[in-house]
């Protein structure tokens, strides 16, 4: 396998990952309301609410920075790399654009961000997470 190739496989890992983590953001707190009504215990898991909450801190605090996630910078940089295609931009607003044709500002997705960072937020008052049970 060529060095070219190897950074092909890299950068599509990458990809992959932030597919999944971008996956995580939205079906965590789409299942935690589900599971409000469903009566599913373990959306109340107390590590997996602190996880969603700090992944979504984060890409809103990049946000506000006007920064990039860094998962968007490797996969460039191994794709210039491998002198492959690579794209300007965030993540989510190039495939946005890519799967819809829409075209919008940076401050929208900002504000995307934002809310469903603030949504995270209201689910922790309204579906709240497991209290450690003391000794």
């Amino acid at each position: 396998m060529s060095s070219q190739q190897l950074y092909l496989l890299a950068a599509d890992a990458i990809l992959i990952l932030h597919f999944a983590f971008v996956l995580f953001v939205v079906l965590t707190l789409v299942l935690i309301f589900i599971g409000y009504w469903r009566d599913w215990h373990w959306i109340r898991n107390r590590r997996l609410r602190i996880l969603h909450l700090a992944a979504i801190g984060f890409v809103v605090i990049q946000s506000w920075l006007g920064q990039n996630c860094p998962l968007t910078g490797w996969e460039m940089a191994l794709r210039q790399q491998a002198r492959d295609v690579t794209y300007d931009g965030a993540f989510i607003a190039h495939w946005v654009s890519e799967l819809l044709y829409y075209q919008a500002p940076t401050w929208v997705f900002t504000l995307a961000y934002t809310l469903f960072g603030l949504l995270v937020m209201l689910s922790w008052y309204w579906i709240r997470p497991d209290q450690k049970k003391r000794a």
